[in-house]
């Protein structure tokens, strides 16, 4: 659940859960995708009929005629197709795994002192011995907040206390809860901090004990009786020191160590404080800068991350002597991209970059495991396992943690330049027996959870959806519960940091709901899906469109007969014989082939209607009227779709907002002839909004229904708790133009088909914003899907949710009506002009190159199954309409069949829903 304030909202039907939605189960050590999971029910179906094993040829499945190898304009058009299974960058499950799936959120601001108007973060948690009561860190507020989860399914903010400067981490004992405190306020060269000993029971302050620098760390034995805190005095980055650059080491005073006795009252603890300078593997060891400590399962040593001079420590606590120190060493990771120029390009490399660790965590008592941030000179996108005693490397994640993000969709290109997804949280502990890393992505909003019960060889079991910046990672192995607590808050961006809890027992992770297929070995890029269509000769096939986040525009080919849906093929837009950069926010599969797609641009004037062939190559731009083009601001296009008239196409498009020659609240449909060359249009009724600072109602997405109706998204610009209207309405489809500029807007009436907040809550995440595609396949499944905007200043989760059959979603299809207006003659725009185009090409994807390792970079434990690449002209080209096409609504035969289905499938249905009623949290 998202733990969240009353709200308004729509009048909310029943969501009709999916029905007959296929997972692929394959043979033990190979890729399997996963089952959806709701909080009452899991379930689990076959690929192709098969379960237990892969189609003996899954590449013989029908291919997409859209995404058909085929000759076009004289150039050989090549695509690679994935097989039926999930690339090597997501886990394989293996027998009686059990999964994480995430049952609560709550908005750290709800604990601040004033929710209303303060920001707050939680940065580190820790939590009460009975696991009721968690405790996390609000350095924005200064203070140390409190969430009750005595009920996980519902936890309460309870508020928190002021400690007198930025709390950096913490650590609750039986009876009190231990604070480590900045106080230093940008004095580099005097820091200073304090433990804040407050009672566990009401946060009553105990006792302040100074430090003499600025902590960063704090982790205590099993038994309570001993402390360590990280003294970290970190560098000034704006500082030059003498005969170095700016931001260098040495920077004085170094940092230590303290360990604090806590068997006496809290009165008389006393900080001892442990030097770390000369030792030996630092870089500039006359300073050095501790920045995480991990105290050993066995309660006999602690270890040390010294991130800046890319070291690791190992400290005795019974004789407060220094056992072991070493370098973290350097890795040479490929296939990675490191240039912010939004475009995800696996093909760069890095050679001999310090790993500079954040994070440390025991794994038994002779490994630790390191999140390779990276802080000054570093940071290698992974993760690694070192020998405790030695420091050599007995596994490193290479690439694989930024191609995890890839595949989820939540890659941060506009971190390709600096450090990519950014390990920097990471937890070691056992839930069940089995021995877990977890490792937070701190730009990417992801937690990967391994099985290392081979330290030498991590398994990734599955990836965990989490808001901006997850550092913060806490088990309670007793309650069956994974905390997160998040750090990233701009509460002017609508970022808003969180605590988030994950329950273990599921029998397939409920995320993702998409992602992508490998290629080459490596994930196919996508994100900031903006736009859905589906393609009525296929049952289980959408195509999607990213937005300006990324360029070239691209066209994606999503398989949705397993689960997750499956991205596994992708077009770069051209026009002109060049790679595109559009800012594409709708598509439309067309019956001959190619599609109708629309770009919004920067001004009202930029906004086009594209038709484009079947290798994604522009071939005709159509503006919008040069009146209603001029009365636009930055929103305009958000959907198009096509109708197979008996006399051509028709091209219906939706406007985000209203036109400034229109009225408030009424938006325009559009309505372009192709044979006639000509625009009309209809008004559409927008909900009132809210009235909050920045809201806004508008369209986001229109697709043609099987029933003969034209279907809307239409959201409010409101996220998480806020959040309240995204839903799909209809209008009927008219059978006539509609108004020329300058006549009176026919205004259509809408009917709610459905109301998809619901299922953008199911994930007990951060409702997301950006519902902004809408498609049926021609199985007759509607899906909608959120847009994440590139990872940027978003939480970056992608949902895509089925909102069920067409049939139950839209009804039975009808014959179109007139709208009841006297019919206005539509006034012809100037001709579209055919765009030249030289042979169109599709960019191909680059190999990455193998660079040299210096350490082991073994990848966690998944066979991946490599699609190979089809040959242009190897898959026969599926063209032109079915025989079955229905006049005026492009709708083939096969839509009744799946209709039919969808209606026998109705009882059970009912009955699932009752039963989600029932048990659900």
């Amino acid at each position: 659940m998202l733990v969240e304030q009353p709200r308004r909202g729509v009048s909310r039907p029943t969501v009709t859960d999916r029905a007959g939605r296929r997972v692929l189960t394959v043979e033990a050590g190979v890729p399997r995708a996963f089952a959806r999971r709701t909080p009452a029910r899991a379930a689990a179906f076959t690929c192709g009929g098969q379960r237990g094993r892969v189609p003996s040829n899954p590449l013989r499945r029908p291919v997409p005629r859209h995404f058909a190898p085929r000759r076009t304009a004289g150039a050989a058009f090549t695509l690679v197709l994935a097989s039926c299974t999930l690339g090597a960058a997501l886990p394989a499950a293996a027998a009686g795994d059990s999964f994480f799936t995430r049952i609560a959120t709550v908005p750290a601001y709800l604990n601040a002192a004033d929710p209303a108007v303060d920001s707050a973060v939680a940065e580190i948690s820790s939590a009460s011995p009975d696991g009721r009561l968690v405790y996390s860190t609000d350095s924005a507020g200064q203070r140390i907040n409190v969430l009750d989860i005595s009920d996980p399914d519902a936890p309460k903010p309870l508020g928190g206390v002021g400690v007198g400067g930025e709390p950096t981490s913490v650590y609750a004992t039986g009876e009190y809860v231990l604070a480590v405190v900045d106080t230093s306020d940008g004095d580099f060269a005097n820091p200073s901090g304090h433990v804040s000993v407050l009672h566990a029971s009401d946060l009553a302050p105990v006792a302040t004990i100074e430090l003499g620098g600025q902590p960063d760390s704090i982790d205590v034995t099993t038994a309570g009786d001993l402390a360590v805190i990280a003294i970290e005095n970190q560098r000034d980055e704006e500082f030059t020191p003498e005969g170095a650059e700016e931001g260098d080491l040495p920077q004085a005073p170094a940092g230590e160590l303290v360990v604090m006795d806590l068997t006496a009252d809290p009165s008389a603890w006393v900080a001892e404080h442990i030097a770390l300078t000369g030792l030996a593997g630092l870089d500039t060891p006359s300073d050095p800068e501790p920045e995480y400590v991990s105290i050993n399962p066995a309660d006999t040593a602690v270890a040390v991350t010294l991130q800046e001079n890319n070291a690791v420590a190992i400290l005795d606590l019974a004789t407060r002597t220094v056992t072991a120190s070493y370098s973290a060493g350097t890795a040479s990771v490929s296939g990675i991209d490191t240039l912010d120029d939004d475009r995800i390009a696996l093909t760069d490399s890095i050679t001999d970059v310090p790993r500079e660790p954040d994070a440390i965590g025991w794994v038994g008592d002779d490994h630790v495991a390191i999140a390779n941030e990276g802080d000054w000179k570093g940071g290698t996108r992974g993760w690694s396992i070192l020998d405790a005693a030695s420091g050599s490397v007995v596994w490193d994640a290479g690439s694989t943690f930024d191609h995890l993000a890839v595949s989820l969709g939540l890659y941060p290109d506009k971190r390709s330049d600096a450090k990519g997804s950014e390990p920097e949280g990471l937890l070691s502990a056992t839930f069940d027996g089995v021995p877990y890393v977890f490792v937070g992505a701190e730009r990417a909003n992801f937690v990967a959870v391994y099985d290392v019960s081979d330290p030498t060889a991590p398994r990734l079991v599955q990836a965990l959806p989490s808001t901006p910046g997850p550092e913060g990672l806490l088990a309670l192995p007793e309650r069956d519960l994974l905390v997160v607590s998040s750090e990233t808050d701009d509460a002017e961006a609508a970022v808003r940091a969180s605590v988030q809890l994950y329950a273990l027992g599921a029998s397939a992770p409920a995320f993702p709901t998409i992602a992508s297929a490998d290629v080459d070995g490596s994930p196919l890029p996508w994100g900031a899906l903006s736009g859905l269509s589906g393609d009525s000769a296929a049952a289980d096939r959408l195509y999607a469109v990213s937005d300006s986040a990324y360029a070239p525009s691209t066209v994606y080919s999503v398989d949705t007969s397993v689960v997750p849906a499956l991205v596994d093929a992708s077009l770069t837009v051209t026009e002109a014989g060049e790679p595109a950069a559009l800012d594409l926010e709708g598509i439309a599969a067309r019956e001959d082939g190619g599609f109708w797609a629309v770009t919004e641009g920067a001004t009202g004037p930029e906004n086009a209607l594209l038709r484009l062939d079947a290798s994604a190559a522009v071939l005709e731009r159509i503006a919008l009227p040069a009146e209603l083009g001029d009365a636009l601001g930055s929103q305009g296009f958000e959907g198009v779709t096509v109708e197979a008239g008996a006399d051509g196409e028709i091209v219906w498009t939706a406007l985000q907002r209203e036109a400034s020659i229109d009225a408030d609240g009424i938006v325009r449909l559009g309505r372009y002839d192709v044979a006639a060359g000509s625009w009309s249009f209809f008004g559409y009724p927008l909900e009132a909004p809210s009235g909050a600072e920045g809201d806004w109602n508008g369209l986001s997405e229109i697709t043609l229904t099987p029933a003969g109706t034209l279907a809307v998204i239409e959201r409010d610009k409101r996220n998480g708790p806020d959040a309240a209207l995204k839903a799909v309405y209809t209008v009927p489809l008219p059978t006539g133009p509609g108004a020329a500029l300058g006549e009176e807007l026919p205004v259509l009436e809408k009917t709610l088909a459905v109301d998809v907040l619901p299922a953008l809550e199911a994930g007990n995440g951060w409702t997301q914003e950006k519902l902004e595609g809408l498609g049926v396949t021609g199985a007759g499944e509607v899906f909608a899907v959120t847009d994440n905007d590139g990872v940027d200043d978003a939480n970056g989760e992608t949902v895509l949710a089925s909102l069920g059959s067409a049939v139950d979603v839209f009804g039975a299809a009808v014959t179109p009506t007139p709208v009841p207006t006297t019919e206005p003659t539509a006034v012809p725009t100037a001709v579209p002009t055919a765009v030249p185009t030289a042979e169109p090409t599709v960019a191909p994807t680059a190999q990455p190159t193998a660079g040299p390792t210096a350490e082991p970079t073994t990848a966690p434990t998944a066979q991946p199954i490599v699609a190979p690449t089809h040959p242009a002209g190897a898959v026969p080209p599926r063209t032109g309409a079915g025989s079955g096409s229905l006049a005026s609504t492009g709708v083939e035969t096969g839509w009744l069949s799946a209709a039919a289905l969808s209606l026998l499938a109705g009882g059970a249905l009912v009955l699932g829903l009752a039963r989600r009623r029932r048990t659900a949290r």
